[in-house]
């Protein structure tokens, strides 16, 4: 006969009840006032500017006038330089962790993969002046300007910072989120696919490229897309190094400005309340950026990974 709970263990269930649905609420109140609070304070650019504001070229504070166009390019193209360079090395790493790398070796390079996940993103700046640029200025901008001048993308003189240099190292920032997260999703494929591959005859890379990247491709964009979230709302790092200019240029070697350095460098020097309500409208059109992508990638990595436990259970 099972026993009934007392009063007291009735009392305690309701309470960690109580206690976990107001943190998941507090969760929703957070976010919720976070878009309120954007919302309130855009008003001022919201109606000066409307939809043109995302459209404009001008970034003139003394003239009063506000154009986010240079800054979204900005912020476009250093993002497409990340993920071209950190999706195939991300992509490598995480197949070599799940699919040759020896038992004794993948511990260590999971632990370094997590540990530049959590280097502060200012050291990655610092970083990124005194070794990335200097390397980019005498070696590599003048390797691409020669080869691959006449695409345009490696024209002008060689700074060391601008575009590419932002490119890079946001590269090296967004590499361990889009392999820890493949990895997981690769991990995640039935093992009874790799041995049927085996079985009829694959060689290891048409069983990785069949039955194992073919299998995770829906999450792989989906850590691909966080990637890029991350990118996209990077701050610090790309600060330090992308020039801060606001304008539109086709090379890469030419200096530019995100939606997220242009608000950290100038919102404690704004004055005037149009000045600050275009900022807060920046702010706005990022986090609503972010949200789309983030909810994108979510609904990609839940489509490959949901029936995971009841084939596992099945085996």
């Amino acid at each position: 006969m099972p026993l009934l709970p007392s009063r007291s263990s009735r009392i305690a269930d309701e309470g960690f009840r109580l206690l976990v649905l107001a943190c998941g609420l507090s969760l929703l109140v957070i976010v919720g006032l976070t878009v309120y609070e954007l919302m309130q304070n855009s008003q001022l650019s919201i109606h000066q500017f409307g939809w043109r504001f995302f459209t404009g070229t001008n970034w003139d504070p003394v003239a009063g006038e506000f154009g986010a166009l240079p800054f979204i390019y900005g912020t476009v193209v250093s993002s497409l330089v990340a993920l071209v360079i950190a999706v195939p090395l991300s992509l490598g790493v995480a197949v070599f962790e799940t699919e040759m790398c020896p038992k004794p070796l993948r511990g260590p390079i999971s632990f370094l993969t997590e540990l530049l996940a959590a280097i502060p993103s200012v050291v990655y700046g610092l970083w990124a002046i005194f070794v990335l640029a200097p390397i980019l200025r005498t070696q590599v901008e003048p390797f691409l300007a020669k080869y691959f001048g006449w695409t345009g993308l490696f024209g002008g003189p060689a700074f060391g910072v601008g575009m590419l240099a932002a490119g890079v190292i946001l590269a090296v920032m967004i590499v361990p989120i889009i392999t820890s997260i493949t990895r997981e999703v690769l991990v995640a494929v039935p093992q009874h696919q790799r041995e049927a591959a085996l079985a009829l005859g694959a060689t290891r890379w048409e069983m990785i490229r069949t039955a194992v990247l073919r299998n995770a491709r829906a999450g792989i964009v989906g850590a691909v897309i966080l990637g890029l979230g991350r990118a996209l709302g990077e701050t610090m790092a790309v600060t330090m190094v992308i020039g801060n200019r606001p304008e539109i240029a086709k090379s890469l070697f030419a200096p530019g400005y995100t939606m997220a350095s242009v608000i950290a460098n100038e919102f404690s020097e704004a004055t005037g309340d149009l000045y600050l309500s275009a900022l807060v409208h920046l702010a706005l059109g990022l986090f609503l950026v972010t949200i789309v992508v983030n909810a994108l990638a979510r609904l990609l990595v839940w489509t490959v990974t949901r029936g995971t436990p009841a084939r596992a259970h099945a085996q």
